[in-house]
């Protein structure tokens, strides 16, 4: 289970407050030692919670018995990073949020191009950079269903024997 993940933004206080928003949770300063940083925090059982950086924040390897190092970078136009996020609001609450912020926001299926969707996630673009596969509860049970791995030894029967 992921507990939670950090990305970079351009406005961090912000994204962390609308990312608390589609959670339902609050967002706070980040408490890390990463200047500028804020979390949003679902306030779910499991704690889960989206560390937001400033856009140049990159984390390095420690030397020695010292750990995690915050440095700096120029900041990239897009990332290669992605999460898909179950959300308890439904998908006209994303899509009010997504337009009101201007992000992109986009219901799509997901599966093997030139076949059925095997699940549905509505992307939601962060800052129009970061993408966020947003859940909402009527999805969900559809990811899971899929992704349950009894239902994927059936997809991959080769895979699931090794």
């Amino acid at each position: 289970m992921i507990h939670h993940v950090s990305i970079a933004a351009r406005q961090p206080k912000h994204v962390a407050e609308v990312l608390a928003e589609l959670m339902n949770g609050r967002a706070y300063p980040f408490p890390g030692g990463i200047a500028h940083s804020f979390m949003a925090v679902s306030g779910d059982e499991h704690g889960s919670m989206i560390e937001v950086y400033p856009e140049d924040v990159v984390l390095q390897p420690g030397t020695g018995d010292s750990q995690v190092n915050a440095g700096h970078t120029d900041a990239p136009q897009h990332v290669p990073f992605h999460l898909l996020l179950s959300v308890p609001v439904d998908r006209a609450t994303v899509q009010r949020i997504g337009d009101r912020e201007g992000w992109r926001t986009r219901l799509f299926g997901r599966g093997a191009p030139g076949q059925p969707p095997v699940f549905h996630v509505i992307e939601f673009w962060i800052e129009n950079r970061i993408m966020l596969e947003v859940a909402t509860p009527d999805m969900v049970a559809e990811y899971t269903e899929r992704m349950h791995p009894s239902k994927l030894a059936e997809v991959f029967p080769a895979a699931a024997a090794a």
